[in-house]
């Protein structure tokens, strides 16, 4: 899955990397190194711009409230609950389907935080002790320091309780899509610590390759075989992985500090 990730580009950066024709310096977004779900985000999409006296879409840099909510929803409490869709069920899931088909992004990031469970705190809970497991954080990030361009979804949603005129009518939204975690050996591993993606989490994020952005971006995309085919992993061996502070678990804490290598696990989170 993905549940918290770091985004620290500067827009002019991603600008350079995702040849962006359009972004509004009033939506920039500071660097943030805890990214939670219902915050707003970047994400990367090609639309065309409104009132333009051209139809083509642009590629634009846009912000988006992460956590999902379908055009057709009543109301947008279910969006914190819709921040992944699953890359094997995302064509068929109403929920989703209909972004799929028009509406896909990509979302950058530095990458991605996981959780494991010590193997002290797994034995205690199956002896039963019932103490809350004490989970030691990774940062999956690429190997050689490029952008993390997970692939994503996004919805416009209007509040009808609001007037049209109102800055809140409207609701743009995104989920990130996941897919099996990687078995094959990492990059760089820690020297002790999961040796692959698997060992820290069943799922991860969708990475995208800077060959398949065009395709996933185009709007006028719309054969599923196509862009189903477009949801394979990327190749292997692309990812490193390293156990950050414990700190970063609470969601109140943000800064570079987060994505400070340890040398090992904290004391208490052994894997």
């Amino acid at each position: 899955m993905c549940g918290r990730y770091a985004a620290s580009r500067r827009p002019e950066d991603l600008a350079g990397i995702f040849e962006i024709e359009k972004w509004d310096v009033e939506e920039t977004l500071a660097p943030d190194y805890n990214v939670a779900p219902t915050k707003e985000v970047y994400a990367v999409l090609d639309r065309p711009v409104k009132d333009a006296d051209s139809p083509r879409p642009v590629r634009q840099l846009r912000k988006l409230k992460w956590g999902l909510v379908p055009s057709w929803a009543k109301t947008p409490e279910g969006g914190a609950r819709m921040i992944n869709a699953r890359a094997e069920t995302v064509h068929e899931k109403p929920s989703y389907r209909n972004a799929f088909a028009s509406r896909r992004c990509i979302i950058p990031a530095d990458g991605y935080y996981e959780w494991v469970t010590g193997t002290a705190e797994r034995d205690l809970e199956v002896e039963g002790k019932k103490k809350r497991p004490r989970k030691q954080p990774y940062f999956v990030t690429p190997a050689d320091g490029s952008v993390f361009a997970m692939a994503g979804l996004y919805e416009f949603w209007r509040d009808r309780t609001l007037p049209d005129e109102h800055p809140l009518a409207w609701w743009a939204t995104c989920s990130v899509i996941t897919t099996e975690a990687e078995t094959t050996p990492l990059a760089v591993a820690p020297d002790a610590g999961p040796r692959a993606l698997a060992d820290i989490h069943p799922r991860m994020p969708l990475m995208l390759t800077p060959d398949h952005w065009d395709s996933w971006l185009d709007p006028a995309g719309t054969d599923p075989d196509v862009l189903r085919d477009l949801l394979a992993p990327p190749p292997t061996g692309l990812m490193r992985a390293f156990p950050v502070s414990t700190a970063v678990s609470n969601v109140r804490n943000n800064g570079p500090e987060l994505l400070k290598e340890l040398e090992g696990p904290e004391e208490g989170t052994l894997f």
